[in-house]
């Protein structure tokens, strides 16, 4: 096996809610950090944009209001307070952790202006490589950690309970099956962007951390919420999308038709830097208009110095496609990006199973309503992190290491591609019928079709990772479409047309 069985935490999720939650507990607890892939195999890497932080005092409530705002009103003001309030605190802890952010020419740390926001208050690294140049910093300083134990290419399964808590996780580690006991568990898992055919998320993210709290009976709430975001770069190709980032229109970019019209003027006051929601249901109505397959960033009018600066990592992949920024215009279309909804955790990120915990976007915490204000995701992985570390911190030796036998479960042996039609199957089904657009009669239709893979699937109990995971699209798919249903009309991200 290569490695003891038993921990004082178990983090399943190698991103940036995963891996900042192990830097903050305390020293003295053994921690091993499960990674479904690499460790560089994973959302938080691919953000662009920046993370959101009021770092004046004068900017809180503008934060707050900018956040309630874009989430049609409907976020847990409680939590959203916690989260703008807490992140001054926790930007300075990733300084110390040695997060390059952009800084002026005195040093000063540089914000930008994006979609929703009323004043420029998103912090940057690497110009657009926020995201990679956070995990960079952060992975340096886990693996220089005594008390941290990284395993990677280990898939979790199953929450493992006794008496209502959770006592540990069951892995699939080099094809076979561990249960790994501990004190603590903390799901960090991400997104869902595997469900749909295309999303600018990593083909790793099936849900599967959602599912595991779900059978273990955690609560799973707002599921009906999935940003999509505005602007991915057009490709035929189906799979995951580059994302231009919003940071792009933040500087200045406008959105055009085919026929060079700046749509998004007559739709909203703030134009192309409306709320995500508003944008991406826009987009998809051009493009029906228009009887389009794509809609243009334009941001040609910006010189070509400043945005090989500003934007390296886009300006780049531009070129990949034989575009170049400052001259040519951009095809773009939405697609799958955030999910809102998941888990139910309370101010500390605990879920209603006690001892286990969520952290990021497998989490519903309710700061963002019915729709993401952009570059407010990795802000909450940060203050929810560390709330999570303190309450471990604080309440670990209350916490007895428990440890249980089970009989020998065996691997089955299956090739990927007996699963691959079923995973096409959900794929297609979501983007069909729940996608930016909802219909009673597609939300039906879909129902149906997942309940009867759900049913083919659910008695099997095959133990490997092709069945795992397509049992785990399974289940989020059923309850996003369930919730769906549910909300009748549209709110935020969640568009019905009846």
């Amino acid at each position: 096996m290569g490695f003891k069985n038993t921990a004082d935490v178990i983090i399943v999720g190698s991103g940036l809610a995963g891996v900042y939650t192990a830097l903050n507990i305390d020293s003295r607890l053994n921690v091993k950090i499960l990674s479904k892939g690499e460790m560089s195999e994973n959302n938080s890497s691919l953000a662009q944009g920046g993370i959101a932080a009021s770092l004046e005092t004068d900017d809180l409530d503008d934060h707050i209001r900018d956040t309630l705002k874009a989430g049609s009103n409907v976020n847990n003001i409680d939590k959203l307070r916690i989260m703008v309030y807490e992140a001054k605190e926790n930007i300075d802890r990733l300084l110390e952790f040695g997060v390059p952010f952009d800084r002026d020419s005195y040093g000063r740390l540089t914000t930008t202006l994006e979609g929703g926001h009323s004043r420029a208050r998103i912090l940057h690294a690497g110009g657009d490589a926020t995201g990679k140049e956070i995990m960079q910093a952060l992975y340096k300083e886990a693996v220089n950690r005594d008390n941290i134990e990284i395993l990677e290419n280990t898939m979790a399964v199953d929450v493992i309970k006794k008496d209502n808590k959770c006592v540990g996780v069951r892995i699939i580690k080099d094809n076979e099956l561990i249960d790994i006991f501990s004190r603590a568990v903390v799901i960090a898992t991400g997104g869902i962007g595997a469900l749909y055919k295309n999303s600018t998320n990593s083909p790793l993210a099936t849900g599967d951390g959602i599912a595991m709290a779900y059978r273990a009976g955690c609560i799973l709430d707002n599921m009906e919420f999935i940003q999509f975001h505005p602007t991915a770069l057009y490709s035929k190709d189906e799979g995951k999308k580059f994302l231009i980032s919003e940071a792009v229109r933040g500087e200045g970019a406008y959105l055009r038709n085919k026929f060079g019209e700046r749509f998004m003027l007559k739709i909203h006051p703030n134009a192309e830097l409306a709320p995500r929601d508003v944008v991406a249901q826009s987009i998809y109505n051009e493009l029906v208009k228009t009887d389009s397959e794509f809609v243009y960033l334009d941001i040609t009018h910006k010189d070509r110095d400043f945005l090989v600066k500003r934007f390296p990592t886009i300006f780049n992949k531009c070129l990949e496609y034989g575009l170049d920024m400052s001259k040519d215009l951009i095809p773009v279309v939405p697609v799958e990006h955030y999910f809102i909804g998941g888990i139910k955790v309370n101010d500390d990120g605990m879920t209603n199973i006690e001892n286990l915990y969520a952290c990021g976007e497998c989490t519903n915490t309710g700061v963002h309503g019915a729709n993401r204000l952009a570059s407010n995701s990795l802000l909450e992985c940060v203050v929810f992190g560390r709330r999570i570390a303190n309450s471990i911190n604080n309440n670990i030796e209350n916490i007895p290491l428990t440890i249980l036998d089970r009989d020998d479960i065996q691997i089955e042996e299956a090739d990927e591609s007996s699963f691959k039609p079923i995973r096409d199957k959900i794929k297609y089904t979501m983007d069909k019928y729940v996608g930016i657009v909802r219909t009673t009669s597609g939300l039906l239709k879909a129902r149906e079709i997942i309940d009867d893979i759900y049913e083919m699937l659910k008695n099997k109990y095959i133990y490997n990772r092709e069945y795992i995971e397509v049992l785990n699209m399974t289940i989020v798919s059923k309850n996003i479409i369930e919730g769906c249903i549910k909300r009748e009309k549209s709110l935020g991200c969640h568009y019905r047309i009846n």
